[in-house]
């Protein structure tokens, strides 16, 4: 699923074509993508212009004149600039100088319109890309969990996933099953920092391609190319050289290294 990095990047490239174009139009195709019905959805973005378009955890939100376009990536999801339609396509919007495309071939994405702030994003936390020090650690002292499903959780931070959790974890030591009541303040300046630097490479970078994610260009992104730990299980730890391993931490797969990451 695409994560911070790479909805930052979808939203940088698409953002100059779009922001103060008119939306002539609009075309659905997926019940599981758009659920407010095809008509009624197109018929409230008809004519509506598009604000600013930014990117909220791992959403984006596109703020109209009126009422505001929210779309979520899912696993397979692209937004694409003046992209050809295909098989997968589940959305096209017709804009004053081009077309918005959003493709989908397993359809867990949404793209929806709203009113007022969908409740979905108006529940996330703070960026984790803004989030000062003090109120960081605040937020992790005043948890008693396992670190990395806390990191996860969209309500503690916006917009960290899998592969951006396990690359910080091993950067500050940390291991994924550390109890957050057991980690010390220098740990979690470590763990602050790690995360600060880690999502700032993967945007430069353009983000990571494992698989289907790409910009609104269709660009592939080359951060996965400088991944320490994701990914990498029985491979040599970049610090250590002993084996990466693979874990399950709160039903997802982790990637560590027994050796540096001490919970």
């Amino acid at each position: 699923m695409p994560e911070l990095p790479e909805v930052e990047t979808v939203v940088r490239s698409i953002r100059p074509h779009i922001v103060g174009q008119r939306i002539h139009s609009a075309h659905f195709s997926s019940r599981r993508v758009t659920r407010s019905g095809f008509d009624k959805t197109a018929a409230q973005l008809r004519g509506r212009t598009i604000k600013s378009i930014e990117r909220r955890g791992k959403h984006i939100l596109v703020t109209l004149d009126r009422g505001y376009l929210h779309m979520h990536l899912g696993m397979t999801g692209q937004l694409l600039w003046n992209s050809a339609t295909g098989t997968h396509t589940r959305a096209v919007l017709e804009l004053d100088g081009g077309v918005l495309v959003y493709d989908d071939p397993r359809q867990f994405g949404r793209v929806e319109y709203s009113a007022k702030m969908p409740a979905v994003v108006a529940r996330l936390g703070p960026d984790p890309l803004t989030l000062s020090f003090d109120d960081f650690h605040a937020r992790l002292t005043g948890h008693r969990s396992t670190i990395k499903p806390l990191l996860l959780n969209q309500t503690f931070l916006g917009g960290l996933g899998n592969i951006y959790t396990d690359e910080a974890l091993f950067e500050a030591r940390i291991h994924p099953r550390a109890q957050t009541q057991r980690i010390s303040p220098k740990r979690s300046a470590a763990l602050y920092e790690a995360i600060q630097r880690i999502l700032a490479a993967a945007i430069e970078h353009r983000g990571s391609s494992i698989s289907d994610y790409v910009d609104g260009a269709g660009e592939r992104g080359a951060f996965q190319n400088r991944h320490q730990v994701y990914g990498k299980a029985g491979e040599p730890c970049p610090r250590c050289g002993g084996a990466i391993r693979r874990v399950v931490v709160a039903q997802r797969g982790t990637h560590f290294c027994p050796r540096c990451q001490k919970a």
